[in-house]
């Protein structure tokens, strides 16, 4: 009990002398980790929709070659930013560029190197995730979609990648969270994250352990919020549990407005709700009475 109470005065004497320190690097992690995470799904969905496009023997050997050699450097691209640590990559960005072009080509900005690095890196995960999300989309769509005439493209941007997107927002929030704690490694390179702070404050005080502990908090804090946050997006984009269907059909039994409404107790109920209104559009529709009262019973029983 005396080491957790010399802890918390240690931890508590630390914060009021460095809060600002350590506030400026989440503010750092976060705007980092937000915008990589947008800009990595950009180029995710870029490197999923090329992937996907439709390429068959009896193309036109041009299409075929070109279409083969973009997918081979996409691959590459993945293999290699999946496979080698992230820290790695930034001390070949940062300082490799310039050691292999005589400083003609180097980042004048930290912040834009690690932006650099964090984007192409969760790019390279997005793409398989895209790629995956695409494939999961039953391909009748697709043929549905060419069957009107709709382009690869049109297929893709009003067809496809809406279903798609709600399949992997899970994965979009994992690199998320998985961003705020792997740009911790963007110290190597000079830009003051979260992390960086905690190595600047024990180098002038020393107290390692209680920074640490300032550290874990932090980075605990940060993610229980954001898995908060994207748990309820996610269910936003579901949409309401209940909802209006309006259809013009007057030939339909279902003709008029139906309210769906998913409750917990029956999840199937349906109520409609102008019930009047739907025996008149039967009856002008010449349908006899004896089939009305049938369907009027079974949507009672409902």
């Amino acid at each position: 009990m005396d080491k957790m109470a010399q802890l918390g005065s240690d931890v508590a004497k630390l914060w009021a002398g460095n809060y600002g320190a350590y506030l400026n690097g989440m503010w750092n992690t976060i705007s980092l980790a937000v915008i990589c995470t947008l800009v990595g799904c950009l180029i995710g969905f870029l490197c999923g929709i090329l992937q996907t496009i439709p390429c068959a023997k009896t193309d036109n050997i041009v299409k075929r070659f070109f279409i083969g050699l973009l997918r081979v450097v996409i691959r590459i691209y993945v293999e290699v930013f999946r496979g080698t640590p992230m820290i790695l990559q930034a001390v070949f960005i940062f300082y490799g560029l310039p050691y292999f072009s005589d400083n003609a080509l180097r980042f004048n900005s930290v912040w834009l190197a690690a932006f650099t690095v964090v984007s192409i890196n969760t790019g390279a995960y997005m793409a398989e995730s895209v790629r995956g999300g695409i494939l999961s989309i039953d391909p009748g769509q697709t043929e549905g979609a060419k069957a009107i005439g709709m382009t690869h493209f049109q297929t893709m941007l009003y067809v496809i990648l809406p279903q798609a997107l709600r399949n992997i927002m899970p994965q979009i929030g994992n690199n998320f969270i998985i961003n705020l704690k792997d740009t911790a490694v963007m110290f190597i390179i000079g830009f003051t994250e979260f992390f960086a702070v905690h190595k600047a404050v024990v180098g002038r005080t020393f107290m390692y352990f209680p920074s640490a502990t300032i550290e874990m908090a932090g980075y605990l804090l940060m993610t229980l919020v954001s898995s908060f946050l994207l748990r309820w997006w996610e269910k936003k984009m579901d949409g309401s549990d209940s909802f209006d269907l309006a259809t013009s059909d007057t030939l339909a039994h279902t003709s008029g407005m139906v309210r769906f409404n998913k409750s917990r107790k029956n999840r199937t109920e349906a109520r409609l709700i102008k019930n009047g209104e739907l025996a008149e559009a039967r009856r002008k529709a010449g349908v006899s009475d004896i089939m009305n009262m049938g369907l009027d019973q079974n949507e009672r029983g409902r």
